[in-house]
């Protein structure tokens, strides 16, 4: 089911070698901070690089203070909440970089570890994804123990489930090669979290090669993660996808 959106902005002529997604909910105290630190890390690369924000409908003036402050991001914006898997998906499908990263506009993920990813990329990977339990991992601030919790049950129900082994698929910073994007969000259902466990059900459906890659992270207290009813609506997404792999829904 689609939604009809609104698109903003400005493109270069030329394709960006990278595509940053932004999926926002209510994000108008930092998203412009956000984006002024994206801007200037890209403004000392040797690439070029989009800047991508999906406004999941916000009712703070998300959008205004993207377009009236950062006119060269594109935006793309609809009036009703779908959820991050669902904003991600639009922003994947808008983007035109050879290269897309999912990135959280909260920055828990520096942007500087954009770098880990080139490596993996140039040696065949087709999806890089980032790990906050693979080593070499480093978390500044923690979340509560009570999510850390949360987080390590959910995600050994993923793997009993089968869908997965890897020990972090909720990390907000994913990034895929142009050909993989299409492949993996023309088929993307879940529109909620379980969107991350099922980016990689449909990768390795595909036969992509999936690396990872360990990433500094910091958790941001003013989070929109509603620890006990999100993990549950996860969990129920997750069972979905179960089902989907079953009916062969992605192939």
């Amino acid at each position: 089911m689609s939604a009809v959106k609104e698109v903003s902005g400005t493109l270069d002529s030329a394709i960006p070698r990278l595509s940053v997604v932004v999926p926002c909910f209510n994000e108008s105290g930092r998203i412009g901070a956000t984006l002024e630190r994206l801007r200037d890390f890209f403004d000392g690369q040797s690439y070029g690089a989009e800047l991508i924000v999906v406004d999941d409908g916000s009712t703070d003036g998300t959008a205004s203070v993207v377009a009236e402050g950062h006119p060269d991001v594109r935006l793309v914006r609809y009036g009703t909440n779908r959820g991050k898997g669902h904003a991600v998906k639009q922003g994947m499908l808008e983007a035109t970089g050879a290269y897309r990263l999912i990135y959280d506009a909260d920055s828990s993920t520096p942007i500087e570890e954009v770098s880990k990813l080139w490596p993996r990329f140039d040696a065949g990977a087709d999806c890089v994804i980032g790990s906050r339990t693979a080593p070499g991992a480093a978390i500044g601030a923690h979340q509560p123990r009570y999510r850390e919790i949360i987080g390590k049950l959910g995600n050994r129900f993923i793997r009993l489930a089968g869908l997965t082994t890897f020990t972090d698929t909720q990390c907000g910073f994913k990034a895929f090669t142009a050909e993989a994007a299409r492949t993996i969000f023309a088929r993307q259902v879940m529109e909620r979290f379980g969107a991350d466990c099922e980016y990689l059900c449909i990768a390795r459906v595909h036969g992509l090669t999936v690396a990872e890659v360990p990433v500094r992270w910091n958790n941001c207290p003013d989070t929109r993660v509603r620890p006990v009813r999100d993990s549950l609506r996860t969990l129920c997404e997750v069972l979905v996808i179960r089902a989907n792999l079953w009916r062969r829904r992605y192939d």
